[in-house]
């Protein structure tokens, strides 16, 4: 190492080559890396869904959700499994064990699921998939007071043209209720014609259909053969043909039913800035990068805003570009300060030169390190950015440890090559040592295991690299700038305003430091013992509870939210009712910060009934997972003015919002989010028990302790009763009538549900066609 160190001082035109390769690489380096929010990882986690529309949880719990756990018990590589049953749908969640080949798991799962043949007729093929954390971009809020079709419409044009560009590829329509084709038909209408429910739902099978029909030969050609009648709208599913006489007359469908081309019975409605509105989602994917496809969103905006019709806005909202900038301005200033910082203090008490090259230390460890991060898999994100922030203040350090020795020596004797020759070699073991152990400090954080540790692999990669290529820099790059420093004959004016504190630094050596050194080193028991108290006192006061321990720090957001989950089968007014509330509390909070600050830091607010769309997004680098709409889910969201223009938290600002909204009694759960990465809730705690009424209780009586205690909130579970049931049966009699428990079931469900009679895909969407009796019926 010695002969490398002198190597590379008498020979600085290598020295500036390897520099010069280290800058031109680091800057390749930057413009190849990928810009996103979060850094991409696999979750480990496959989802089965099998829909069961029409059925009560119990009834999917025992029909669908235990036949997929014992289809799944005994596969290799689950860890865990978790089913969840609710009105129209089963699901399992499988946690795949560490190390274990997902896709392996993944393709068993299959083959178990699609060996079971005694699923009820009713359900759909289950769906099965690996659940991938999709990277949310940006939203698009097209709002207005205008018809919901119109509305819509408006915003699949939106979705439509932004799907266009070349440089998008991932866009979705969200919170707004799908499409459906309803035919509602009357039983009136049924009887007079002698007709059936059933003779409805197969006329409509039979009649709307695209079928081929092979190919015929010919002398000019083949020709093809296909039966066309598909309809695709509701006046097309009017005109068909339910019934033909004997005298030619036909009884078309639009003479015994109402076709309705709408939208599903959903309870799903949003307001955006106090408009109906519909999101426009925006997703990264593949090398994508977050900032390019969020300038392109917002050009797009303003482009297409000339267009819209009147009383229609578009508006760019929940842009992840704005954090990832925020946290690279974050970069950019800290490091600029830092290297001004060092700068400055190496100019008060050594040559300027010197200070110079020794800063030049902390862009020269960046660059390097942004020259192996796309090799790595690392890309711009917030947790690498936090990486170079972190690693800002000890980069440095062991350039200005070799710079000061070489300086030291280059006083002693006035020779510039041979100061920085002695100088680096003299230090160079304990300033090499002194990086390694700082490098294998950060390693274990490579080989945390799960989801955190997922995310978290970047910042040891990150530190490292900037370590490792500081002491290059420090041990064969900056020796041979700095030998290069003539030794001054007659100081200068700012050697001597130098003199003052390099004088006043050696008075602090002489007669502070090195006689407490000497008393130390004397009374060396004496000062082991010191040592030996302190660390006793510490460890006494972190196990005592005197220091605040925190799994997960709460990570300043630019969006906060709250969520509401009423009771199942709440009706959408109440919960609506609970969204206001929301939304009241959230107003007050506005104006409280406007006559304390006098600034309004609210940009936008959103808030939805019959759904969670924030809440389903999950928080940070998790992505959107799942979304589900029902009348008793609702949610409010506020986007604030970015951190750095604002005095006041995230964190304070959404307990204050829960204190100035108060309780909702009648709401399960009640949730707010003012984080941008969370790893969950604080406490969880697990009940297990064969009867569920038993373990309900138990339940309610541990919400009700744990509410006594101060500064404890959100208390919830995840058991959710379900809506009233009425169970029905068959009489004896009734079936000395020829009458059976499935023809009972049957016109119950076509009754109050209806009967799926197709699916038809029209354009992007799919949309069901349903023949049901009319909501006045079914009440």
């Amino acid at each position: 190492m010695n002969g490398m160190i002198a190597w590379f001082a008498r020979n600085s035109v290598a020295a500036n080559l390897l520099m010069m390769f280290i800058i031109v690489s680091g800057l390749l380096g930057a413009f190849n890396l990928r810009a996103e929010t979060f850094p991409e990882f696999s979750l480990d986690i496959i989802n089965i869904q099998v829909p069961y529309l029409g059925a009560a949880p119990e009834e999917v719990e025992e029909a669908v959700c235990i036949r997929l756990e014992e289809a799944i018990q005994g596969i290799e590589g689950i860890e865990q499994i978790t089913s969840t049953a609710v009105e129209g749908m089963g699901s399992v969640m499988v946690e795949v064990e560490t190390g274990a080949d997902t896709r392996k798991v993944l393709d068993d799962i299959k083959s178990n699921v699609d060996a079971i043949d005694t699923f009820p007729e009713e359900t759909e093929k289950p769906i099965i998939r690996e659940m991938i954390a999709r990277n949310h971009v940006v939203d698009v809020a097209v709002s207005g007071h205008i018809d919901e079709v119109t509305l819509k419409r408006i915003a699949e044009r939106v979705r439509d043209e932004l799907s266009a560009m070349s440089e998008i590829s991932q866009v979705e329509v969200l919170n707004a209720r799908p499409y459906e084709i309803a035919i509602e038909v009357s039983e009136i209408a049924l009887r007079r014609h002698g007709l059936s429910f059933d003779d409805v739902a197969r006329a409509v099978r039979q009649s709307s259909l695209d079928l081929p029909g092979g190919s015929v030969k010919s002398e000019r050609g083949e020709i093809l053969l296909r039966t066309i009648g598909q309809a695709y709208r509701g006046e097309e599913y009017e005109s068909l043909v339910l019934l033909t006489r004997s005298d030619g007359t036909r009884l078309h469908l639009g003479d015994v039913a109402n076709v309705v081309d709408g939208f599903a019975e959903t309870d799903q409605s949003a307001r955006f800035e106090g408009q109906p509105t519909v999101i426009v989602s925006v997703f990264r994917s593949g090398d994508q990068s977050t900032i390019e496809l969020s300038r392109l969103v917002r050009n797009y905006r303003d482009r297409a805003s000339m267009s819209m019709p009147e009383g229609v806005t578009i508006t760019v909202w929940a842009d992840e570009a704005q954090v990832l900038n925020g946290r690279l301005s974050i970069m950019a200033r800290s490091g600029a300060a830092g290297f001004a910082l060092v700068f400055l203090v190496l100019a008060l008490f050594l040559e300027l030169r010197l200070a110079f090259w020794v800063s030049l230390g902390i862009p020269l460890s960046f660059l390097g390190a942004l020259m192996l991060l796309p090799s790595l898999g690392v890309t711009v994100n917030v947790v690498s950015t936090f990486a170079f922030i972190l690693v800002l203040g000890i980069v440095v350090d062991d350039a200005i440890i070799v710079g000061e020795n070489v300086f030291r020596h280059q006083e002693r004797h006035g020779e510039g090559l041979r100061g920085s020759i002695e100088g680096a070699q003299e230090i160079y073991t304990p300033v090499t040592f002194s990086v390694l152990t700082t490098v294998v400090a950060f390693m274990p954080l490579m080989f945390v295991p799960g989801m955190m540790g997922n995310m978290f692999v970047v910042v040891p990669l990150v530190v490292i690299p900037c370590l490792l290529f500081s002491l290059v820099e420090s041990l064969n790059i900056l020796p041979a700038h700095l030998s290069h420093i003539p030794r001054r004959k007659q100081p200068g004016p700012w050697r001597r305003f130098q003199g003052f504190f390099a004088n006043g630094l050696k008075r602090f050596i002489e007669y502070g430091y090195r006689p407490s050194l000497d008393f130390g080193l004397r009374w060396r028991y004496l000062t082991a013992s010191v040592g030996a108290s302190i660390l006793v006192v510490t460890l006494g006061v972190v196990l005592g509870g005197g220091a605040t321990f925190i799994f997960f720090p709460n990570v300043e957001a630019d969006l906060i939210a709250a969520s509401v989950t009423m009771p199942q089968g709440t009706p959408a007014s109440i919960t609506s009712e609970a969204v206001q509330k929301l939304e009241e509390g959230a107003e007050r909070l506005r104006m409280e910060i406007i006559d304390r600050t006098g600034n309004d830091i609210f940009k936008h607010a959103y808030a939805a009934v019959g759904e969670q769309p924030m809440s389903s997004r999950g928080p940070g680098p998790i992505g959107v997972l799942f979304s589900s709409a029902a009348s008793h889910l609702g949610e409010v969201s506020i986007e604030l003015i970015p951190a750095d223009q604002r005095s006041i938290p995230s964190e304070e600002l959404g307990n204050r919002w829960r204190e100035l909204t108060g309780p909702i009694p009648e709401a399960t759960s009640v949730n707010f989010q003012f984080s941008m990465v969370s790893a969950g809730e604080d406490v969880n705690l697990m009940l297990v028990g064969p009867n569920m009424d038993e373990l309900t209780m138990v339940a309610d009586q541990v919400k009700a302790r744990l509410g006594e205690y101060a500064g404890l909130y959100d208390i919830s579970d995840s058991f959710e009763a379900g809506k009233p049931e009425l169970q029905l049966g068959i009489k004896p009699g009734a079936e000395t009538l020829g009458l059976s428990l499935e023809d009972l079931g049957r016109q119950v469900r076509q009754a109050f549900y209806g009967e799926e009679a197709q699916r038809i895909q029209r354009g992007r969407d799919d949309i069901r066609v349903m023949v049901r009796y009319p909501a006045d019926q079914r009440r």
